[in-house]
C-alpha cells in the first residue's frame, strides 16, 4: 500500500503522472491508465492469494455486503452502455475504485500500526507534493489562473488541477488525525511506577503529536495555493468532524491554535494575496455572481438530472454522461475548460462529467447504482462513528468502551506475587486511547471525501488514492478491529474459530499453534485460573457476544 501511494508523487509526460497503454481505466477521456492502477492491480491479487492461502472467510457478512453490493448496478450500467467496449472499461474503473482496493485495504491492514504508516505515507506524499506546489506558485510555473501561473498542481499537471489539492487535503486531515489523539492515556490514571516506565513511550507518542501538528500547518499553505474551492470546504468541514469527535474541551483548544495559526501564515507572512482573497470570497457569491466554472458546473448538474428523469431507474449507461450532455445543457454551458502551465501547452479540455460523484452515478447508473452505492458510504460513516464512540470511552479513566462492561482498574502488584492476567475476550481494560487516532483518521478521511464527492468526481491518478482512502474508512468500519483499534491479525496456520470459539484449548491457547484470540477464554483449570482470574463457564458464547457488540471478526458473528 505504501508503494501505491508512493507511486503517485512521480512526475509523468504532461504531468498526468506515468501513462501505461492499454489499461483502459485510466483517467476520463484519456488512453490509458497509470503505473498507480497497475500496483493496484497488483495490491487486489496478493490481497486475493493471500485471502485463498489462508483459508477462512476473509469478510464477514456486513462488510461483504456494504462493499460488494454496488456490484450489481455497475454491472447493470455497463450492459446498457452506448459502447461495450467503453462500458467495460467504466465498469472495470468502478470496481477497482469503490470495490477492489478498499477490500484489499481491509484485508491487508492488520492492526493500528500499519493504518498509522499509511496514515505518514499519506502525510509524506503530501508535503512532497505541497512542497512542489508552493515552489510553483512563488516561481510562476503552476498552472495558469487568471492569466497567471500561480496554480499549485504539483506533479500532477496543468490536466489534472484537482491532483494535488486532494493529496495535500488527505495528507492534512491525517495529520490532523494524528496531532489530536490522546496519548497514552493509560498512564494518566496507573500507578506511579507503571506511569515510569511508560514515561519514555509517552514522551515519544508527544513528540510524534507535535510532528502531526507542524505538517497539519504546513500543508495549510499549498492547499490554499491550489485555489481549489471544493478542496478547501471538504477539509474545513473533515476537520471539523475530528474535533468534535475528540469532545468539546479539545475541540476548541484546538479550533483556537488552527485559527491562531491561519492569522499568522495569511497575515502575518502574506500567504495568498488579492487573488486568493478573491477565490475564497467567491464561495459566498456562487448564486448572485458566479464565474464561468460554476456557471458550468450548475449547467452540468442540470444535464444530469435530466438524464435521470429519462431513465431513472437504470441511466443511460456508463461513460454515458458525455454523449448525452449537450442534448440536456443549456446554452450557457462553454465548451470545455481552458488549461495550460506547469510545463503543458495551452489546450481546450473537453467537460466529460458534472463534477458531482452522485450525480455522474445517478444519471449514468440510475437508482439501480446510485442508492447501494451512496447507501454503502453511509453505512461506513454510521459504524465509523459509533466506533469512534467506544475509542473514545476507552481513552477515558473509569468509562468501559462497552456500555454495561465494568471497566478494569489498574492495580500494583503485591510484593512477591505477579499480576492477575485480563480475560482475554475482554477489551475493556484497553487504556491507551491510541485507537482514537484510527477513528480520527478513518472518519475524516470519508468525511471529506462524501463532502468532496459533491464539487468532483472521480478521474485522474489520484483516484487510486481515493481507492485506499474507502479502504481506510472501511477497515475502520467493518473490520475486526475491537473498541480501541487493535485489530485482530489472522494467523497463518491457526484452525479457523468456531462460533463458540471452539478452537480454544484449556488455558487460552489456540490449537495449531494460531494466536489466542478474544474468543479463547482462560477455562476452569487453565492459565490464570489460580491467579486471580475468575474462571469464565460458557467463555466462548460471552465472547461471542462481546464481538457482536463491539463489531468483532468474523468468529464472533
Amino acid at each position: 500500500m505504501v508503494v501505491l501511494i508512493a507511486t503517485l508523487g512521480l512526475p509523468g509526460a504532461d504531468g498526468h503522472g506515468p501513462a501505461l497503454p492499454g489499461l483502459g481505466a485510466g483517467a476520463p477521456g484519456g488512453a490509458g491508465g497509470t503505473v498507480a492502477d497497475a500496483v493496484s492491480a497488483l495490491v487486489v491479487l496478493y490481497a486475493a492469494v493471500r485471502a485463498v492461502r489462508l483459508a477462512r472467510r476473509p469478510l464477514t457478512r456486513t462488510a461483504a455486503v456494504v462493499l460488494g453490493l454496488p456490484v450489481a448496478g455497475f454491472a447493470v450500467a455497463a450492459l446498457g452502455a452506448a459502447d461495450p467496449a467503453t462500458g467495460l472499461a467504466g465498469f472495470a474503473r468502478y470496481l477497482q475504485v469503490f470495490v477492489l482496493v478498499p477490500t484489499a485495504v481491509l484485508l491487508l491492514v492488520r492492526d493500528r500500526a500499519q493504518l498509522r504508516l499509511l496514515a505518514w505515507a499519506l502525510v509524506s506524499l503530501a508535503l512532497w507534493e505541497g512542497g512542489l506546489g508552493v515552489a510553483q506558485y512563488a516561481t510562476g510555473t503552476g498552472a495558469s489562473y487568471m492569466g497567471s501561473g500561480i496554480r499549485a498542481v504539483g506533479t500532477f499537471g496543468a490536466g489534472d488541477i484537482m491532483g494535488m489539492a486532494t493529496v495535500v487535503a488527505y495528507g492534512l486531515v491525517c495529520a490532523v488525525g494524528l496531532a489530536l489523539a490522546p496519548g497514552d492515556a493509560g498512564t494518566a490514571h496507573g500507578t506511579a511506577a507503571l506511569r515510569t516506565a511508560a514515561h519514555g513511550p509517552v514522551r515519544a507518542d508527544r513528540w510524534r503529536r507535535a510532528v502531526a501538528l507542524g505538517c497539519a500547518v504546513v500543508l495549510v499553505v499549498p492547499l490554499a495555493v491550489s485555489f481549489s474551492r471544493g478542496a478547501w470546504i471538504a477539509t474545513a468541514v473533515a476537520c471539523g468532524a475530528q474535533l468534535a469527535l475528540t469532545g468539546l474541551r479539545r475541540a476548541v483548544a484546538a479550533g483556537a491554535a488552527l485559527a491562531a495559526a491561519l492569522v499568522v501564515l495569511v497575515a502575518g507572512i502574506g500567504v495568498g494575496g488579492s487573488m486568493l482573497e478573491q477565490r475564497l470570497s467567491s464561495i459566498t457569491h456562487v448564486t448572485d455572481a458566479p464565474d464561468q466554472s460554476v456557471v458550468d458546473r450548475y449547467t452540468m448538474w442540470s444535464a444530469a438530472l435530466g438524464m435521470w428523469r429519462e431513465r431513472p431507474v437504470t441511466g443511460v449507461g456508463l461513460k454515458g454522461f458525455p454523449a448525452n450532455r449537450d442534448s440536456r445543457a443549456s446554452l450557457a454551458l462553454s465548451s470545455g475548460s481552458d488549461t495550460e502551465g506547469a510545463g503543458a501547452a495551452f489546450r481546450r479540455q473537453p467537460l466529460l462529467s458534472p463534477h458531482n460523484m452522485y450525480l455522474l452515478v445517478l444519471s449514468e447508473q440510475g437508482l439501480l447504482g446510485l442508492v447501494p452505492l451512496a447507501g454503502g458510504w453511509a453505512a461506513l460513516l454510521v459504524c465509523g462513528i459509533r466506533r469512534a464512540a467506544r475509542a473514545r470511552r476507552a481513552a477515558v479513566p473509569g468509562h468501559s468502551p462497552t456500555p454495561g462492561r465494568p471497566s478494569v482498574p489498574v492495580h500494583p502488584p503485591a510484593a512477591g506475587h505477579t499480576p492477575a492476567p485480563v480475560p482475554a475476550e475482554d477489551p475493556a481494560p484497553a487504556r491507551s486511547g491510541r485507537g482514537l487516532d484510527c477513528a480520527l483518521l478513518a472518519c475524516g478521511l470519508l468525511v471529506w471525501q462524501l463532502v468532496d464527492f459533491v464539487y468532483a468526481d472521480i478521474g485522474g491518478p489520484s483516484t487510486a488514492l481515493t481507492a485506499v482512502v474507502l479502504g481506510v474508512a472501511a477497515w475502520w468500519a467493518l473490520g475486526t478491529a475491537t473498541a480501541d483499534g487493535t485489530a485482530a491479525t489472522e494467523t497463518p496456520g491457526a484452525r479457523p474459530m468456531g462460533r463458540d470459539g471452539g478452537g480454544a484449548t484449556k488455558g487460552g491457547a489456540t490449537k495449531g499453534g494460531g494466536e489466542t484470540t478474544r474468543d479463547a477464554a482462560p477455562t476452569r483449570g487453565g492459565a490464570g485460573a489460580g491467579d486471580g482470574a475468575r474462571p469464565v463457564r460458557g467463555a466462548g458464547k460471552r465472547a461471542a457476544a462481546v464481538d457482536g457488540a463491539v463489531g468483532g471478526s468474523p468468529a464472533g458473528r
